[in-house]
């Protein structure tokens, strides 16, 4: 094997790793947001579980974070939690951190 060729593998195995840390981080990080939302909504037990599946769900519709963005504000805005976009996205970009975190402690 060229040292090209050890190194293009390389390369692959980190890219298959960090996609695979990025997948597993969201994932997390939409667990968590669901349940600091569900808090904030006031749910609780099996109707927090049910509202983390459904954040955990709505990452589905689009590639990126407005799909979770959007399912979290309007289900604020329907209970009347104030809870500004910014407010939002700096939670979830705090709550990525601490998947991170979680997934690299484990």
């Amino acid at each position: 094997m060229t040292t090209f060729d050890k190194r293009k593998d390389a390369f692959e195995s980190k890219f298959a790793r960090d996609e695979d840390l990025r997948f597993r981080a969201t994932s997390r990080r939409n667990k968590l947001l669901g349940l600091w939302a569900a808090e904030k909504l006031g749910k609780t037990g099996d109707e927090a579980d049910a509202y983390v599946r459904e954040v955990i769900r709505s990452d589905m519709a689009e590639a990126g974070d407005d799909d979770v963005l959007r399912k979290v504000r309007g289900d604020f805005q329907a209970a009347g939690v104030a809870q500004a976009d910014g407010e939002i996205r700096r939670t979830m970009d705090e709550l990525m951190a601490k998947a991170v975190a979680q997934i690299e402690a484990s």
